[in-house]
């Protein structure tokens, strides 16, 4: 700390000298609370988004933000920082400010899947960040050509010639998923691993690729179509906008691939910050504009606690890693 000279001060210039004691050894006279707690939000809060514009991530991030931003009173910008499969997004806002000021919306993927693809210094952890809110769930669909010939997994495995399988990435949950699969029915195939969904989805409508797994909603629109055969879901349950598909565990596989997000903040935000970003996104969920939202784009709420969040997503992690050692699958390659 600084030293300060002793001289006699009045009541006021003795206040300023504490004041500026206290700043001068880093102190705060209320962790967790005060320094203007409570007053927040006094500007803007962004979200920060590990994908470009226009994807489910991102649709999702601008839902949120248009209404929490009417119950804080502040802009909410969603700023897209594409890259390393939400990598560099995390990292920069796991770095930010711990003020609440700047948040991000995470896909589970990259806390319970990717470090099982990338090296120890590229993982991102849960424990690096403060969970405000779960917010919804995203199950993954495995689709094939019709011309492929394969409607059920037992096509798949009788199949007379290598089928090639397109995945939305490395470390992805759809690639999890799908190799889960393959290595527990034991064919031989072709992997061809694309940068998203997307281009999984168009080279599968193509035949470029015979089969994929993929996100509901980027695959919904082809089924209904008639231009993709949907063959199993990798939810627990049954998804309630495929009803007469059946799931991975119903057709006798350990596969349980979902995709989850959640909104976090650096840790260390004060907990009266992260108890009023949490109202404000709760105001959200209730909103007929939300809901309407989740069910245009065939997303299942799972807006929990983030104590439960951290848990849950740690679990996965746990389990997924015991996967991919008990049927050796290295999703790096």
């Amino acid at each position: 700390m600084q030293n300060i000279s002793k001289r006699v001060v009045g009541p006021l210039a003795l206040g300023s000298v504490v004041a500026l004691a206290l700043s001068a050894c880093g102190g705060n006279v209320a962790a967790g609370g005060g320094g203007g707690d409570e007053d927040f939000p006094t500007k803007e809060v962004s979200i920060t988004v590990g994908a470009a514009a226009g994807g489910s991530t991102d649709l999702i991030a601008r839902a949120l933000a248009d209404g929490a931003s009417s119950d804080l009173g502040q802009a909410m910008p969603v700023i897209n920082k594409p890259g390393a499969n939400g990598t560099l997004a995390a990292k920069e806002v796991q770095s930010a400010k711990a003020d609440g000021y700047n948040l991000a919306t995470l896909n589970a993927s990259l806390i319970t899947i990717t470090p099982l693809a990338v090296g120890e210094d590229e993982a991102v952890s849960i424990d690096d960040f403060e969970v405000i809110t779960g917010v919804s769930q995203d199950d993954y669909v495995m689709v094939a050509n019709p011309d492929a010939g394969v409607k059920t997994v037992d096509d798949i495995k009788k199949s007379d010639k290598k089928l090639s399988f397109g995945t939305a990435g490395v470390g992805t949950g759809s690639q999890l998923a799908q190799s889960l699969l393959l290595a527990q029915i034991d064919t031989d195939f072709k992997e061809v691993p694309f940068d998203s969904g997307a281009p999984a989805v168009t080279a599968t409508l193509g035949n470029q690729v015979n089969v994929s797994t993929v996100q509901l909603g980027e695959a919904k629109p082809h089924i209904d179509a008639g231009k993709l055969v949907p063959i199993m879901v990798f939810s627990e349950e049954r998804n309630k906008f495929l009803k007469d598909v059946p799931t991975a565990t119903e057709e006798g596989y350990d596969i349980p691939v979902s995709q989850y997000r959640a909104v976090v903040a650096p840790k260390g935000t004060p907990d009266a910050v992260v108890e009023k970003l949490d109202k404000s996104f709760k105001a959200t969920f209730e909103t007929d504009a939300y809901k309407e939202f989740n069910e245009k784009n065939l997303l299942t709420p799972t807006e929990v606690p983030g104590d439960e969040i951290a848990a849950d997503w740690s679990d996965l992690a746990d389990r997924y890693k015991k996967l991919v050692d008990e049927y050796d699958i290295d999703l790096a390659d």
